[in-house]
């Protein structure tokens, strides 16, 4: 056996500098390394014959070279590197940049093998920085390379190189997680098998295969864990059954505006649920904007009329604050007690409040992370709300409802995901959806522009704050570029000088990050919501967050770097008041995706259309990870691409699950270890 917990920093090629910067990727140990799947792959196996390429394509080519390598210094620090290589049928000029050691790798008369970009000009071929090996020994060429994400400082050569070193120490000493009839009956490769070929297939069949097994392993997984907890939830000995004599509609018919078909639906299917023994486990979804609150609002009038509190777990201080003021307007008149429980109270406040609670002198307890602390005792909890569910891992959810005697639960997300893919992903929960917005939404234009626009954006957001309205103006990152790939990316510290000093001097700008303290980034937001900031550089911070009427424009920085049911949530946060709103969203790049991406974000406002193209054009693994759902992280898997997969896979482990409720069968073993490695830190799953 091998130990898959060991510090990555001993794998070969790592050391403590190393281990830093890995760290960073999220990879802390010997597993995390050997699951660091490749996010692409490039053929460099094929050889193409130098007369034979295009301009502007990759290729490997091979050929002789016909000098040494010639080294021009531009100045003390520049230089560039020429060499003129020949095959059978043409000449290539290779040249690098800043690489004088070539010199020392490549000698004439030798041949060797190149893969890179190459340009055509007129009847020159050329190829510039270059991958390349000698003929004999191909570690850059020659062969299928996976591509990595990476951060600054590692290069692919070096990710690749570690990667291969932890291979070989798990080499064949990988513990079968699958019983052997389930590979035979679905044609799987083994673990050992598959774990070496995603990152180094020797042909794509190869990938396939390899892949094909480790989609299955996390699927089933996941589905598994998720049967359990539903069993767990349904084997529970009884929930609590709510007066039928307290009726929703007391609330409904006193308020000042019409609820949409949808709500009134959903809050059908709420007050079933409530007045079932079976303790209620509904997940709630509803694009921004649809009225998920006063859903839960009403449903919690249900609760406290019947004798129970209730708790709604919301993912900031900020928007816990703003529940406690509009739950407090519809429900105070009713005699319900609604309280805030948030960071930065004064112990001596906090004290009190967790007094009242637990005397049953508060109703409703609203609050952020610091309602799961152990300090809270609910007198009679009944009814458990947790808002924007992607915040909150399953445990958190279970941390909650132990709280009081199988109280119901209602989880609301503003995250649109595909029906079909819902009721597969939360295997715990039974599933409504408000399906229209109200009436009194403005709709958001949306425009998707190239940096060439930026003055004329630049203009549109003064006139829009000229007008008394504000704005907010989002980007990617925190502080400056933080990798190779990040160079072009605007960071909020850096537009924020910009922007206050030079573009936006005469208004009043701010910025908002989520590495600011919690009372930082509520003071910043309660002078936006005041109308003390005109201008607000933030990051995906304020994706959630609170209602600001006045603000009438949503620019978004290098938009193409943000997923669009993230830009759809960010778009969100405007067209909450009376005003005309506009969305702006400024991309770098023109490939087909971006594009593509762009113009579903002009073209429709339907959070669930833009879910499902997201999925198909981004993949699953950021779309449904743990930071989203609670759920155990996608590192392989696409939800989109692999559906007929999961469907192959839920129907398994709905038939394993019955036959095996426990997973206490010798054979389904290491499926039981597989199951509670992935839920482990996620729910309290008692197999």
């Amino acid at each position: 056996m091998v130990d898959l917990n060991q510090d990555v920093k001993y794998v070969k090629g790592v050391g403590p500098n190393r281990g830093k910067l890995l760290n960073k990727l999220d990879i802390y140990t010997l597993k995390d390394l050997i699951t660091y799947y490749p996010r692409n792959y490039e053929d460099r196996s094929i050889i193409t014959k130098i007369k034979d390429v295009k301009d502007g394509e990759k290729y490997t080519i091979e050929g002789t070279a016909l000098s040494e390598v010639n080294i021009r210094y531009i100045n003390r620090n520049k230089s560039y590197e020429k060499l003129l290589i020949k095959d059978d049928t043409d000449t290539c000029l290779i040249t690098w940049f800043n690489q004088p050691y070539v010199k020392d790798n490549i000698k004439k008369g030798k041949k060797y093998r190149f893969y890179g970009k190459v340009s055509k000009k007129n009847s020159t071929i050329e190829m510039n920085s270059p991958m390349y090996d000698s003929v004999e020994k191909s570690n850059n060429t020659g062969k299928i390379i996976p591509i990595y994400p990476l951060t600054n400082s590692l290069s692919q050569s070096n990710i690749r190189k570690i990667i291969e070193n932890g291979i070989k120490i798990v080499e064949n000493k990988l513990q079968e997680t699958l019983p052997i009839s389930y590979l035979e009956e679905y044609h799987l490769l083994d673990i050992n098998k598959a774990t070496k070929q995603i990152h180094f297939p020797e042909s794509f069949n190869d990938f396939h295969l390899a892949r094909k097994r480790l989609v299955f392993d996390e699927l089933l997984s996941m589905q598994l864990g998720l049967l359990l907890l539903r069993n767990e939830n349904e084997s529970e000995i009884k929930g609590i059954k709510y007066d039928k004599n307290i009726q929703m509609s007391d609330v409904i018919n006193d308020l000042p505006f019409k609820l949409t078909k949808a709500q009134l639906r959903v809050l059908e299917d709420i007050n079933e649920d409530m007045e079932k023994e079976k303790p209620m486990n509904r997940l709630l979804q509803g694009d921004v904007g649809s009225g998920k609150t006063i859903v839960s609002m009403i449903a919690a009038y249900k609760a406290v009329k019947s004798g129970y509190q209730v708790s709604v777990l919301a993912p900031t201080m900020i928007l816990a604050k703003q529940h406690l003021i509009n739950f407090k307007n519809i429900l105070e008149k009713y005699g319900i007690v609604c309280e805030a429980l948030v960071g930065g109270m004064s112990a001596k406040k906090k004290k009190e409040l967790l007094e009242k609670v637990a005397n049953g002198e508060v109703d409703i307890l609203i609050g952020t992370h610091a309602i799961l602390e152990e300090n809270v005792v609910f007198k009679k909890l009944g009814f458990v709300v947790t808002d924007e569910q992607h915040r909150f891992g399953v445990k958190q959810r279970a941390k909650i409802v132990a709280k009081g005697n199988n109280p119901d639960v209602l989880v609301m997300t503003a995250t649109p995901i595909p029906r079909t893919l819902a009721l597969i992903l939360y295997g715990d929960l039974d599933i409504s959806i408000i399906d229209e917005l109200p009436p009194n939404r403005k709709k958001v234009e949306t425009f998707a522009v190239s940096k060439r626009y930026e003055e004329r954006v630049n203009e549109f957001v003064k006139k829009e704050v000229k007008s008394g309205r504000q704005a907010y103006i989002v980007c990617p990152l925190v502080e400056e570029a933080e990798d190779e790939n990040s160079a072009n990316l605007k960071s909020v510290t850096e537009l924020y000088e910009k922007y206050k000093m030079e573009v936006f001097k005469e208004y009043k700008v701010e910025y908002l990050h989520g590495k600011m303290k919690p009372k930082e980034k509520d003071e910043i937001m309660n002078r936006f919501k005041a109308g003390e900031i005109e201008i607000l550089i933030s990051t995906t911070v304020i994706e959630v967050g609170v209602d600001v009427p006045n603000a009438s424009i949503m620019v978004i920085e290098n938009a193409e770097r943000f997923g669009l049911a993230q830009l759809h949530q960010l778009r969100g946060r405007v067209g909450r008041g009376e005003y005309a709103s506009y969305c702006v969203l400024k991309y770098n790049g023109g490939n087909d995706i971006v594009r593509q991406r762009m113009e579903i974000m002009t073209k429709t406002d339907n959070g669930f259309t833009i879910a499902e193209k997201d999925l198909q054009l981004r993949g699953s693994g950021e779309f449904f990870g743990t930071k989203q759902h609670g759920i155990p992280e996608f590192k392989i898997a696409n939800l989109f691409q692999d559906m007929e997969a999961l469907k192959e896979v839920q129907s398994l482990a709905i038939k394993i699950v019955n036959e095996d409720p426990k997973l206490e069968k010798e054979e389904n073993k290491p499926l039981k270890l597989l199951v509670k490695e992935k839920f482990t830190s996620k729910a309290e799953l008692t197999i």
